[in-house]
């Protein structure tokens, strides 16, 4: 990878440097929320085993951390996901309509209604 192209998407589909950091940047954000995640469960799992009352209240707060943690994680991948079918969208847009065959005559590229 060399910053301005993103070669594992085959067919040496340029993807510009903005889309790569924001990638970068939500995977980043999912990250530290699973890694605050870790630490919620093994808070949870240590009060439950105590099952001091306490303790097992104070799970009802963490867990429904966890669960908020969990929903913002699904939304980033859902933004992840929106932005590289966006991004794939107008890169294939990008690209000439026209297309060369093998044969040297002069193709039209198939655009799919959005």
């Amino acid at each position: 990878m060399d910053g301005d192209t993103f070669s594992g998407l085959g067919n040496g589909t340029q993807v510009d440097n903005k889309v790569l950091q924001t990638f970068q940047k939500s995977f980043v954000q999912v990250q530290n929320i699973l890694d605050q995640n870790r630490l919620l469960i093994n808070e949870i799992n240590q009060n439950h085993e105590s099952k001091m009352p306490d303790n097992l209240s104070r799970n009802v707060g963490l867990i429904r951390e966890l669960n908020n943690n969990i929903r913002r994680v699904v939304d980033l991948y859902a933004d992840l996901s929106t932005s590289f079918t966006k991004s794939m969208e107008a890169s294939s847009e990008g690209d000439s309509g026209g297309t060369l065959k093998s044969d040297g005559k002069a193709g039209q590229k198939r655009i799919r209604p959005g």
